[in-house]
């Protein structure tokens, strides 16, 4: 894999701010992955639309090189590290916002690189407001995920069968567990329930947009298909939804905050 990565990343640090400069560098030059990430955006609205209720802020975690604010300008932009783009820096274990503040929380590809998810959650509860929630796009665990995440990336891992939710990496970046998702909603659901007992898991939902996903190279690889091919690859895609749960690379899962009575 590693003779496929955008050559635009070599000597980057990527726990440094640079690597999110060098992606939005990259994402400008590629519409496959723009069209994707704007999908991404629009699935977060409207989940939040759907099932969320109550009135407050809505804040990305982890925005990086394509905040959700660039679709939708009411969503406040939050990273790890201050770059451009970005409206705060926040710590997904330590939200520094006042108590019932947040509608909504969104987070793109975060959430196995958060290294102690029971505080997260903590932190949900404390921030969200009575019917409030949290949507999350992760890495999915099916055979194609599970097969392609083991091998994708030299900074990250994907093994299902870790026994503990929390990482001891300090860092924001590598070292992260791409199967964190799979261990803490599906192989973990029960101690998720009953140590988070005022949140609930609405919904888990595989996405469709794998292959234009894969073949646009995100914003760490090179892209393998031309920009042409994009409503083929749309069609190909309605065409396989049947096969979604065998196929995706990504899936949903929204949390809410359960309403007071």
């Amino acid at each position: 894999m590693n003779k496929l990565i955008d050559k635009r990343l070599n000597g980057i640090d990527i726990d440094s701010p640079d690597r999110v400069l060098a992606h939005k560098k990259i994402l400008k030059s590629k519409k496959m992955t723009q069209e994707v990430f704007r999908e991404f955006h629009n699935l977060f609205n409207s989940i939040d639309h759907v099932h969320f209720s109550g009135i407050g802020a809505r804040l990305e975690i982890g925005a990086g090189a394509s905040p959700i604010k660039e679709s939708f300008s009411d969503v406040l932009a939050s990273d790890i590290v201050m770059s451009e783009g970005i409206d705060l820096v926040i710590d997904a274990t330590k939200i520094n916002l006042p108590n019932s503040s947040l509608r909504a929380v969104f987070a793109q590809n975060v959430f196995h690189h958060i290294p102690d998810p029971s505080q997260f959650f903590f932190e949900l509860e404390r921030v969200l407001v009575p019917g409030g929630g949290a949507v999350l796009i992760e890495p999915y665990h099916g055979v194609l995920a599970s097969a392609l995440f083991k091998r994708i990336s030299k900074y990250e891992h994907f093994d299902k069968k870790q026994e503990l939710w929390f990482s001891n990496s300090n860092s924001p970046m590598s070292g992260a567990n791409q199967a964190l998702s799979y261990i803490v909603f599906i192989r973990d659901r029960l101690k998720f329930d009953k140590n988070h007992p005022n949140l609930e898991v609405i919904l888990i939902s595989p996405i469709g947009n794998y292959l234009r996903y894969i073949l646009s190279g995100g914003v760490n690889f090179i892209q393998l298909a031309p920009n042409f091919l994009i409503p083929t690859l749309k069609f190909v895609e309605k065409i396989l939804s049947p096969l979604q749960e065998l196929l995706a690379l990504h899936y949903l899962i929204v949390i809410r905050k359960k309403e007071v009575g």
